[in-house]
């Protein structure tokens, strides 16, 4: 039986220390604060993954100088500022590296390449799962009220133009008036007045 440990918590910088190490794999946990910038003393690993867990922060850019790492993933977690620069090992990491991060920007993420503008503060407040649910209200409304407006005006066209139709739905709309105008009078008239006395 194997047992699955989920590690809470900040990193601890001490990890940095342990130069000789080849793999790190912290995936698939609750970690949170920053990865810490000791991981550059890290010279010998070729493979680092701290991706699905709750990290903040940038992304230490000194970390462009471990040279031997092919395999780095920080996907799914609550990192802000700008990925390290493409040189050396981190030219070859594409967007699936940095996945999911809403915060950061910058080469090879799709938003804010090469803008100059600063990047999004993150929201405490916002969780790292919603963020493709978020919706524009204004277009929302907007859409709404075009599809609403289309719908009806097709439904009275084909009324104007079609007089079977017409004769159809006003027959179904005075069957529906007359059910709720006795519906009302059943359930509420005729219970609160037994007996005929209204």
């Amino acid at each position: 039986m194997q047992t699955t440990l989920n590690l809470v918590g900040e990193i601890p910088h001490q990890i940095g220390n342990f130069h000789k190490m080849i793999m790190l794999n912290l995936s698939h946990n609750s970690l949170t604060g920053p990865i810490p910038p000791t991981f550059v003393n890290l010279k010998q690993i070729e493979s680092l993954d701290l991706s699905y867990n709750k990290l903040s922060g940038d992304i230490p850019s000194q970390l462009v100088e471990l040279t031997f790492l092919s395999d780095f993933n920080v996907s799914f977690n609550n990192l802000s500022g700008r990925a390290p620069p493409r040189v050396a090992q981190f030219g070859t990491f594409d967007e699936y590296s940095y996945t999911r991060n809403r915060f950061l920007c910058g080469d090879p993420l799709p938003k804010c390449t090469d803008t100059g503008s600063p990047p999004p503060k993150p929201d405490s407040s916002i969780d790292n799962d919603e963020g493709n649910g978020l919706i524009d209200m204004g277009v929302f409304h907007v859409t709404f009220i075009v599809s609403y407006t289309v719908m009806l005006s097709t439904v009275a066209v084909v009324l104007y133009i079609n007089p079977y139709w017409r004769r159809v739905w006003f027959y179904h709309a005075e069957n529906a008036v007359t059910f709720c105008y006795y519906f009302v009078l059943d359930s509420i008239l005729l219970r609160r007045f037994p007996c005929g006395n209204l």
